[in-house]
């Protein structure tokens, strides 16, 4: 059809590693692949997660078919809970992750209205006219990774989920190269790929190798041994798992998420552990320090993980002692490297001795390196192709290296979130932008970043806040002299002085203006504006001023 098109809208994980959303779209059909979350970062004051906003979804909600799941990683499915009272569609989702979220969706109470269907390697499913999708196997580092293959008028689309180059997992089955194959004999019109790792060269490596050097630090630690992972790592449990038996160790598993993982790969027939090898974490307790080791969430220093908490002393059961060997299985993600260079430190001030990934073979990156990413290249050969899943200079390297090994340059699409792709059989051009921004969410409040509230953590955040009491009569004059209280604005010992001259400085301000009867705003108003201006000159910053004001 001449004037067929396919429309292509990142809503996520486009110039950012996390809350990876993408959104397919002809005239009839739209379809969306994954539903991520992001981390809060050091602006982000009090946040607990980021999730896309779904605006565009919500106003065209009888054109959307469903959410189809690549795996089960927080930044491809963490934001269903939050997202599905919107837009209430199926959910497609290979086991592991069909199981984390149906996990999640019964936590938040969702399970009953939400349809979640599994599905697996080489079905076939048709969404309404325009779009059919076979899921595939990729290696990642979690079981049950899939790619989608998407055809559409135009032509098929691949989507790589997050993928690597791994013949030989420990846990999951590896890329699938025959089907990737198969896809590319009837030719790939859009070439959608993890971006993650485009800047590295050669291969991300083999989980057995990391098997062996995770086996060779467990038998030569004397004293007890603990062991930091992602709690989706489910590959890395199952080496950890092997090494405790050769060496005699019974393994402890600290953290709810890894606790509820490792009974959701067991009952999926993902990992193979004899039960008397597992001892909870209070059991443990009881056993010399050289019969045992503990594997915990927190490689990438959460606040409230189970690593952040024994690092600090306050773990339930679990503290740091000296002697103790730590493996942190992981490599921080952009963003947390301060975090996990602090938590090293508490650790190893303890007496740990620290093993990471700049010091032994502990950890293997889930993502394709470059040579890798141009294996897929060669093989598929797009006439189109979209970097995802990164942040800019990511998406950048991965553009040039398309370009590089067939992709034509006007071809290679650099997106961020909210551009909109429009491709046709002529060819492709960004058509316009759709609102695509963070959604913040606290507890139950939920913003976005132009609202107010984050607005005002920020200001807080570096500025402080002033609060300058009032008294007000009857008729609403101000009555009595104000007072100045403070919060991370200015150092007590200054305090005094300066406010004794804000107060001052108020007060011949209001007692000008109290000829004339004023209401409430307009004090407020005025304290703000003289208030704040006070401080400005004295202190050159700018702290959020707070009027209150109580009846006398």
């Amino acid at each position: 059809m001449p004037n067929e098109s396919l429309k292509v809208i990142p809503l996520g994980g486009l110039g950012e590693v996390g809350k990876n959303m993408m959104v397919l779209e002809t005239d009839e059909d739209i379809v969306v692949i994954d539903a991520g979350v992001l981390f809060p970062e050091d602006d982000m004051p009090g946040i607990d997660i980021v999730v896309p906003n779904v605006e565009y979804l919500v106003e065209n909600l009888d054109r959307v078919r469903a959410i189809l799941i690549t795996h089960g990683h927080e930044d491809h499915i963490g934001a269903l809970p939050h997202i599905l009272g919107s837009v209430p569609v199926p959910i497609y989702a290979p086991p592991m992750a069909a199981a984390l979220i149906r996990n999640k969706l019964r936590e938040r109470g969702r399970l009953r209205e939400s349809e979640l269907i599994t599905i697996g390697s080489g079905e076939r499913i048709k969404f309404g006219n325009t779009f059919e999708a076979e899921w595939f196997d990729v290696c990642h580092s979690i079981p049950d990774a899939m790619g989608i293959a998407l055809r559409t008028p135009l032509g098929t689309v691949v989507h790589t989920g997050d993928f690597r180059l791994d013949n030989d997992p420990t846990v999951g089955e590896p890329t699938d190269f025959a089907k990737m194959a198969e896809i590319a004999a009837d030719g790939v019109f859009l070439l959608m790929a993890d971006s993650t790792y485009a800047e590295n060269e050669g291969y991300s490596g083999s989980d057995r190798e990391v098997a062996q050097t995770l086996h060779d630090v467990i038998g030569g630690a004397e004293g007890r041994v603990l062991v930091a992972s992602f709690a989706s790592q489910i590959a890395r449990v199952q080496m950890i798992a092997d090494a405790a038996v050769a060496h005699g160790r019974r393994l402890a598993v600290v953290g709810r998420s890894m606790i509820n993982n490792i009974k959701i790969a067991r009952e999926l027939g993902h990992l193979n552990i004899r039960e008397d090898t597992m001892i909870d974490a209070r059991g443990a307790l009881g056993l010399p320090a050289n019969r045992v080791v503990y594997m915990s969430t927190g490689a990438q220093g959460e606040p409230q993980s189970a690593l952040a908490r024994m690092a600090a002393g306050t773990h339930n059961d679990v503290d740091i002692r000296n002697g103790d060997t730590i493996i942190i299985s992981a490599t921080p993600i952009p963003g947390n490297e301060t975090a996990v260079s602090n938590l090293i430190n508490d650790l190893v001030e303890q007496g740990a001795k620290v093993v990471t990934h700049n010091t032994r073979n502990v950890h293997v990156h889930g993502h394709a390196a470059r040579e890798e990413l141009r294996a897929v290249h060669n093989l598929l050969q797009p006439r189109h192709f979209v970097p995802i899943h990164g942040e800019y200079r990511m998406l950048k390297a991965h553009v040039d290296l398309a370009i590089d090994h067939g992709v034509h340059e006007e071809d290679a699409f650099l997106l961020t979130d909210g551009d909109i792709l429009r491709l046709t059989d002529d060819g492709g051009e960004v058509v316009g932008e759709i609102p695509a921004g963070h959604v913040f969410i606290h507890g139950h409040g939920v913003w976005d970043e132009h609202g107010n509230v984050i607005v005002e953590r920020r200001l807080l955040a570096s500025e402080g806040f002033v609060v300058v009491i009032l008294g007000r009569d009857s008729s609403g004059r101000v009555s009595g002299r104000p007072k100045i209280v403070s919060s991370g604005f200015v150092h007590y010992a200054e305090a005094d002085r300066l406010f004794e001259d804000a107060v001052n400085e108020l007060n011949s301000v209001l007692d000008r203006d109290s000829a004339t009867s004023i209401q409430w705003s307009e004090v407020e108003a005025t304290v703000k504006k003289t208030v704040g201006r006070f401080f400005t000159q004295r202190t050159r910053r700018r702290p959020t001023i707070i009027p209150v004001a109580f009846e006398v």
